[in-house]
C-alpha cells in the first residue's frame, strides 16, 4: 500500500518538477530586475487599444483563478501604444483604477475594451470615459468624484512609473506581457505550444517561489 501510495504521489509531482527543471532564465523568462516586489504578484501590463490583449482577456482570467494563494494578480495599463495620444491613454490607466476603486473593474474593462475595439469608437476626452461608466450603471457623481480622487491619481502615476521603468530597461516593448514579483518576465513565445495554459501556470507558480 505505501509503494502504491508512493508511486502516485510521484506521478503527481515529476510533472511539474520535469517543467521547473526546464525554465532557464534567458528562454521561459527573463530577469527584469534585481529587486523583487515585497509582496508575491503577477502583473499584466496591457492596452485597451491591444487587439492581442482582448483575446487574452479569458486567458488571464484563468491564470488569475488558478494562483496560489497569497498571489496577487495586478493589471497596469500602458500609455505607449500609437492608437491614441499619451494623454487618453493615461486618462485610461485612471480609469482602471477608478473601476477598481468602485469593485466594477470586470465590468468596466470589457465595456471598454467594446467601445474602442468592437464599437470603433473614439475616446477623445475624460467625458468619453465617464459615460461609460455611467452607462454601466456607475452613478456620474461617484464616478467624478473617484476619477479625481488622490488614490485614483497615485495609482495611475504608480503604473505609469512600472511601465516606464521597465520600458527604460527595455524589457517592455508590447503587451500583452507578465511580469511576476517585479522581477521575471514570461517570454510567452518560449512555452509549450501543446499545453500552454498549463505550462504558463506551472511557469508562474516557479517563479513567485524562486527568490524564497
Amino acid at each position: 500500500m505505501k509503494k502504491t501510495f508512493a508511486s502516485l504521489l510521484m506521478a503527481l509531482v515529476l510533472p511539474f518538477i520535469a517543467n521547473a527543471a526546464n525554465y532557464t532564465e534567458g528562454v521561459q523568462y527573463t530577469q527584469v530586475s534585481e529587486k523583487a516586489s515585497k509582496s508575491p504578484e503577477v502583473r499584466e501590463y496591457f492596452s485597451f487599444y491591444c487587439p492581442h490583449c482582448l483575446r487574452f482577456e479569458p486567458f488571464f482570467a484563468g491564470v488569475k483563478k488558478g494562483l496560489p494563494e497569497g498571489v496577487k494578480f495586478e493589471r497596469n495599463h500602458v500609455d505607449f501604444l500609437r492608437m491614441a495620444s499619451p494623454q487618453i491613454q493615461f486618462s485610461l490607466t485612471k480609469a482602471l483604477a477608478t473601476a477598481q476603486q468602485l469593485k466594477v473593474e470586470e465590468k468596466v474593462v470589457a465595456a471598454i475594451f467594446n467601445y474602442i475595439q468592437k464599437q470603433r469608437a473614439v475616446i477623445s476626452a475624460d467625458k468619453d470615459i465617464r459615460n461609460i461608466f455611467v452607462l454601466n450603471g456607475v452613478d456620474g457623481e461617484a464616478f467624478d468624484k473617484a476619477f479625481k480622487s488622490f488614490a485614483v491619481n497615485s495609482k495611475a502615476k504608480l503604473m505609469k512609473k512600472s511601465q516606464d521603468d521597465l520600458t527604460k530597461k527595455r524589457a517592455l516593448t508590447g503587451v500583452p506581457a507578465i511580469v511576476v514579483n517585479g522581477k521575471y518576465r514570461i517570454n510567452a513565445d518560449k512555452l509549450d505550444r501543446n499545453n500552454f495554459e498549463q505550462d504558463y501556470k506551472n511557469l508562474i507558480e516557479y517563479l513567485v517561489k524562486l527568490d524564497k
